[in-house]
């Protein structure tokens, strides 16, 4: 697995905060981290694409490996219309499978949350329960469980995301665009956070 040519070089810290107690740290002190800070930030989206090409090769049984479900989610989403910020959480809806085996949609959720409106947040952090509605029968599950949400503002939404990116994205032979298509608008949607503790003193231009 190689990285993205866009990759940015590693940080090499010529000066260093001094504090051993967070307690004890000074403005000065603060000053320096966030301008690390700052630098680190701007190499999020290549992090994150290092960490969904761990996907590849990752078949776990399906028609096609995880990577190349993800791509294909975020070709089906891109080719329906949707924008960015959609195209973006359906490209990484499934980046949690590595570290979170038992829980994937929460750890997705968590890296998208910063960045996305709330439904396309909720969309992410329930898919899992969404999309059993297609295969939690043949596994002694009730298909029905996403059924505990009707009535929900994002049901619909959710729903939809499943039955039209999600449940389709298997096939070996579907349109699947590469990672490069898609990394323009990762890197747009992933420099804008929206919601953040940190929000109000980050730099005007990375809150645009």
């Amino acid at each position: 697995m190689g990285s993205y040519p866009s990759d940015p070089p590693p940080l090499q810290m010529t000066d260093r905060a001094n504090f051993v107690r967070m307690q004890d740290s000074t403005q000065q002190d603060w000053m320096l981290i966030g301008g690390e800070f700052m630098h680190f930030a701007r190499g999020l989206p290549q992090r994150v694409v290092q960490h969904l090409q761990l996907l590849q090769g990752d078949y776990g049984g399906f028609p096609v490996d995880r990577y190349t479900h993800s791509l294909q989610t975020a070709t089906l989403a891109l080719d329906d219309g949707r924008d960015e910020e959609y195209v973006v959480c359906a490209l990484l809806h499934d980046i949690g499978d590595t570290l979170g085996s038992f829980n994937h949609p929460d750890v997705a959720a968590a890296i998208l949350q910063p960045f996305v409106s709330e439904a396309n947040h909720w969309m992410v952090q329930h898919h899992g329960i969404f999309q059993g509605h297609y295969f939690f029968h043949h596994i002694g599950l009730d298909r029905d469980m996403r059924e505990q949400f009707r009535g929900h503002e994002h049901f619909e939404h959710t729903a939809h995301f499943c039955e039209k990116y999600d449940n389709p994205a298997f096939d070996p032979k579907g349109r699947t665009l590469p990672i490069e298509h898609f990394m323009p608008m990762l890197e747009r949607v992933l420099s804008t956070p929206r919601r953040s503790v940190y929000k109000s003193v980050l730099k005007p231009q990375q809150t645009a």
